[in-house]
């Protein structure tokens, strides 16, 4: 299992939800994690539908979660984000087919850290975010939203959520020596901005924003909560 996948299987197995929604679900891997007894529905829009899924549906994302589908307790956005031209409208959506109190849980590329920032520098593109000319073929598995923790909070508290807690991911942070140096200014700024925040709201924003996951991760993992 990948590092960012196990903190998501961890957040689940913590928040112990009776239903599930997996959306993208893809080979169905989320099911095998969980050791409690949940209902799991998955949402794709290729392959069959992966075995222990209670229900499944082909779908298309971009067009938000279907309308008929029922609340769920937590909904899994796992790898999916940076694939969808209009994640407002998924993540409204999400918050839809939410219970109060229920659990979003997303994790995707993280644009960044340094190495990332330093390619965009050099090349105008993310890594992992190529120019897809001569190869853009809707419905594709096709990287076309890079996202960092400023954005994905800001998206979410426009769709209504609470409590976006960035989670520490298993991983090198930093990767390579030279990111420290690199990183030094925007952890400069964001501490002093942590400083002087007004609100608890902003001060937990900033400290999120200038922690190691933030600014060094490969991958972001968040949590959010509908009230």
């Amino acid at each position: 299992m990948k590092p960012h996948e196990a903190v998501v299987a961890a957040l689940l197995r913590e928040k112990r939800p009776r239903t599930l929604l997996d959306a993208p679900c893809g080979s169905g891997w989320l099911r095998t994690q969980l050791d409690f007894d949940c209902r799991v529905d998955g949402i794709d829009l290729y392959g069959a539908p992966p075995p222990q899924y209670a229900a499944f549906q082909s779908a298309d994302l971009d067009s938000g979660l279907p309308e008929a589908l029922g609340e769920y307790d937590a909904i899994a956005c796992c790898e999916g984000l940076e694939h969808l031209g209009n994640p407002l409208l998924f993540l409204r959506s999400a918050h839809r087919h939410l219970r109060p109190g229920g659990m979003l849980v997303v994790s995707t590329p993280n644009v960044w850290h340094p190495a990332a920032r330093l390619q965009y520098l050099l090349r105008g593109f993310f890594p992992g975010f190529p120019s897809l000319a001569g190869r853009i073929r809707p419905g594709s598995h096709m990287h076309i939203m890079p996202w960092s923790f400023p954005q994905l909070f800001l998206y979410l508290r426009l769709c209504g959520f609470d409590a976006i807690r960035l989670h520490e991911v298993d991983e090198p942070k930093p990767k390579r020596l030279h990111e420290w140096p690199l990183a030094l200014p925007q952890r400069m700024y964001c501490r002093s901005r942590e400083r002087r925040a007004q609100t608890d709201e902003e001060r937990d924003y900033w400290r999120q924003a200038g922690s190691r996951q933030s600014l060094f991760g490969r991958r972001l993992v968040l949590s959010a909560i509908r009230r």
